[in-house]
């Protein structure tokens, strides 16, 4: 962990990398852990003792009994989900008691959100970009046009209530009338901000504090790079900044407070919803990919697309985010390959890429360049250092660190807390 400096876990490629994993094992020596953007559209499952911990909107760090996690400024808070998880994660033996908090600025998401999120959906038609439909997108709409109510707003609630009463009638003259009853809203949310009150802190202000004294503070970002309002494959993105510089305007730190920058990227590549995806697999081997790897989706249920690992696309996200090293997770789904193809470059209209281009339709004309590799036909799953792995899975490590010029410091080879393999750098 750097000293006196957040350190952040970022997702690579098109999220469902395992950051959740990592920022659990990280977590055992930090202070605070802290979420910057996004809302319960994330999806982590941390696997402690047997145990599966499903996490959206709460930081992973709050299986590590000793962490402070807080909910920062960036993210836009479902306040009815936000218990729903806490009470679950509870339920499972969890104390979260007086260690979990959420910023006075988070921007909330509400049930009329979520509404309009599956009519912009419908709208779409065949070019839908398949959100969760979890009112993310809408949020951040409110907050981008200056019409979104915040956490603090409400404990001031002739403001609240004005507030909320304009922006449902602003969407009832864009949609019609969606039955949305905003006089039981405003009773449930009455009972809500109570309950919701002793969670509320100035997040700015505590964040910088434990910075002072010397605390230990991660950063779990949520979604991945390939996602990014302004980087990643747009339309076909959430509705935040998902690299590091969301980092910062999630939550009010400045560049000299980030530290170290760790990629977390999947051994071959997926996806959810609509949107390029290059080097997707349409035939058995994704298929293959699918089952082994178990790839289906936290917060939806929905299938994952599937492909090989895309180096393109790892580049291209090591440049924007400036990663110090990389997890590699999930190497051992490539356990049972005879062959493993990576992406590493595209031909479009017959000249070679190696950048990651932004206009979609000169991805939908690109053919994928592959390298293939010898696969190593064993299991992974009991190794527990670098020296342990098969020569050719070593091979496979190897050629991404030298393709993108970042080390592998952590390789996942199972589902378990205990299943990471570290690699100590400085040697």
């Amino acid at each position: 962990m750097a000293d006196n400096k957040v350190s952040v876990v970022l997702g690579t490629q098109w999220g469902d990398e395992g950051k959740g994993k990592l920022v659990d094992i990280l977590a055992k020596d930090v202070d605070v852990c802290v979420r910057c953007q996004g809302g319960n559209n994330a999806g982590h499952t941390i696997v402690v003792d047997g145990v599966k911990y499903a996490f959206h909107m709460l930081p992973s760090g709050l299986v590590n009994l000793k962490c402070v996690s807080v909910i920062g400024s960036g993210v836009v808070v479902h306040v009815p989900s936000f218990f729903k998880e806490l009470e679950e994660l509870e339920a499972q033996g969890l104390d979260c008691d007086g260690r979990l908090f959420i910023s006075d600025r988070c921007h909330l998401v509400f049930d009329f959100h979520q509404i309009v999120d599956g009519l912009k959906e419908g709208e779409l038609g065949r070019g839908s970009i398949g959100t969760t439909k979890k009112g993310i997108g809408p949020a951040y709409s409110s907050k981008a046009s200056r019409s979104g109510i915040r956490v603090h707003h409400l404990y001031h609630p002739a403001e609240f209530e004005k507030r909320l009463r304009t922006i449902v009638a602003a969407r009832y003259r864009r949609y019609g009338d969606f039955g949305y009853d905003v006089e039981e809203e405003l009773k449930r949310y009455q009972k809500l901000a109570e309950r919701l009150r002793p969670f509320v802190i100035d997040s700015v202000e505590f964040l910088h504090k434990e910075l002072r004294a010397g605390k230990r503070i991660l950063v779990e970002g949520a979604n991945a790079l390939m996602l990014d309002i302004d980087f990643g494959t747009y339309p076909y993105v959430t509705s935040s900044s998902t690299g590091v510089g969301g980092v910062c305007t999630g939550l009010g730190i400045p560049p000299t407070k980030v530290g170290e920058v760790i990629g977390v990227a999947k051994a071959y590549t997926t996806r959810v919803g609509g949107g390029p995806f290059p080097s997707e697999l349409l035939d058995e081997v994704g298929q293959k990919l699918r089952d082994v790897g178990a790839e289906y989706g936290v917060t939806t249920g929905r299938p994952r697309r599937c492909g090989w690992l895309d180096l393109v696309v790892l580049r291209y996200s090591t440049m924007i985010n400036g990663y110090t090293s990389i997890n590699l997770t999930k190497l051992d789904v490539l356990d049972v390959f005879d062959e493993i193809k990576v992406a590493v470059s595209y031909t479009i209209d017959g000249k070679e890429v190696t950048a990651f281009p932004a206009d979609l339709d000169d991805l939908a004309t690109a053919t994928v360049n592959y390298v293939t590799l010898p696969g190593w036909k064993q299991s992974i799953s009991k190794c527990r250092s670098f020296a342990e792995l098969p020569e050719n899975c070593q091979k496979y490590v190897r050629f991404i660190e030298q393709d993108i010029g970042v080390p592998v410091q952590w390789i996942g080879v199972g589902a378990g807390r205990e299943e990471m393999i570290s690699i100590d750098l400085a040697n």
